[in-house]
């Protein structure tokens, strides 16, 4: 990643006794300094019928099965999830990191047209651990799963505390719908708990994690922002809408400097364990 111009990709899949169910290939959010303070940091993903072109596509599924294939030799058995790094000179993937589990994209992909119409992908990790008997045909879900009619466009993104500051939150935005207006500042709208419900291009569902009295850090988790369609250009550049959103949920906290630091630390989770490219 240091020596090539890439991009970055994830794809999530399962490997099932029958062999191993791919999911449509992802872009990633990588390193938005108003989105995370680390170079290179994981901060979303989108999930739209053409992404990049169809042979990276059709590569990426190749080798995440084979990877598959292989980790059901070894002894392995359910979810797991491989970045590509894809070369913008030359279109070549090379793998950038293996993670055996599931992973901040796969709400993306277990809630996509294809998983409705079909299974959920995490319900065959499910099926696998819980040894249930069935019978299903990987080429015939594979081949269907890939059909761009069958995929349909959302983003996340995710929001970090990026100063290099301690405070405590004393304002945060509730969980669910949120309605934008003309003049770009949002409202709550409703509250729900599925990213379906967000109804046109003016509604984002948000997702809390920093509640009123916890403390940001550099790096803390502020929440999680869904929308339908795009968040990135195709130079994969943020959005003119993408950033309106993120701007106004970001006026939506309201945080004080802390009146006695040494009573903050016990309560800063050890920063660590983020995906970096």
């Amino acid at each position: 990643m240091k020596r090539i111009n890439c991009m970055g990709s994830a794809i999530e899949a399962c490997v099932t006794k029958h062999g191993t169910v791919v999911a449509p290939l992802m872009t990633e959010l990588v390193g938005f300094k108003e989105l995370t303070p680390y170079k290179g940091g994981w901060c979303g993903n989108e999930i739209y019928a053409d992404c990049f072109t169809k042979s990276i596509r059709d590569k990426a599924r190749k080798y995440t099965r084979l990877f598959g294939d292989q980790l059901l030799k070894e002894g392995y058995k359910g979810y797991f999830e491989l970045d590509f790094l894809i070369d913008t000179d030359t279109n070549e993937l090379y793998l950038g990191e293996l993670n055996p589990r599931v992973t901040g994209a796969s709400s993306i992909t277990n809630h996509a047209v294809f998983a409705l119409a079909d299974v959920p992908l995490f319900l065959f990790h499910i099926l696998e651990f819980m040894d249930v008997d069935y019978e299903i045909n990987v080429d015939q879900l594979n081949r269907r799963w890939a059909r761009p009619e069958n995929i349909d466009s959302w983003s996340q993104m995710v929001i970090k505390h990026t100063d290099d500051t301690i405070k405590q939150v004393t304002r945060s935005p509730k969980s669910g719908i949120w309605k934008m207006k003309e003049d770009g500042s949002i409202d709550y709208d409703r509250m729900d708990t599925h990213r379906r419900s967000v109804d046109g291009d003016d509604e984002a569902f948000f997702l809390r994690i920093m509640k009123e009295g916890e403390y940001v850090y550099k790096g803390a988790d502020l929440g999680i922002l869904v929308m339908r369609g795009r968040m990135m250009t195709d130079n994969f550049n943020l959005t003119e809408k993408s950033k309106k959103w993120l701007a106004a949920i970001q006026n939506k906290f309201e945080s004080i400097e802390p009146t006695k630091v040494n009573q903050i630390q016990d309560k800063i989770a050890e920063i660590g364990g983020f995906k970096m490219m």
